[in-house]
């Protein structure tokens, strides 16, 4: 875990929201579906999956915003940057937008999902590209190995 260089620390734009993250991610992703393009102004949207006990929002409340579906997408009230996702009945992990680090340059998208809606010239470095999305079965392989090739912190 000392490879990690944990924690990390991140926030908003205009940094009303703070937050800590004491776990390595699960996973770090881009994903092509047209939610996330609109959401994030892009052609896709980097998340990393954290483990929710490594998830601290450590100032500011935070405020549901986007789809208000059952995928809560939650932002600052302020300057409405969209900072993580709280997936419904997935209480296990928090997908972070992975560019609300203060330090996110080592960030690389191990999976890439819903690659079926990409714009037709978004590439990414993603070693592991589905159409939509595996089952929740199918990430298991994924997390186990991401835990040993995925990008780190230099």
């Amino acid at each position: 875990m000392d490879n990690w260089k944990l924690p990390w620390e991140g926030g908003c734009l205009c940094g009303g929201i703070r937050f800590r993250i004491s776990a390595p991610p699960l996973l770090t992703m881009a994903c092509h579906c047209t939610g996330c393009q609109k959401l994030s102004a892009s052609a896709y949207s980097l998340t990393m999956a954290v483990p929710s006990n490594g998830f601290t929002v450590t100032r500011g409340e935070p405020v549901v915003g986007g789809m208000h579906g059952p995928h809560r997408q939650l932002y600052c009230p302020h300057c409405k940057n969209w900072m993580f996702t709280q997936p419904h009945g997935l209480d296990f992990f928090v997908n972070v937008r992975a560019t609300m680090l203060d330090e996110h340059h080592w960030y690389v998208p191990f999976v890439e999902v819903f690659t079926s809606e990409k714009l037709p010239w978004a590439t990414t470095a993603a070693a592991h590209s589905f159409a939509t999305q595996p089952d929740l079965e199918g990430y298991a392989p994924l997390i186990e190995a991401f835990a040993r090739e995925g990008a780190r912190p230099v």
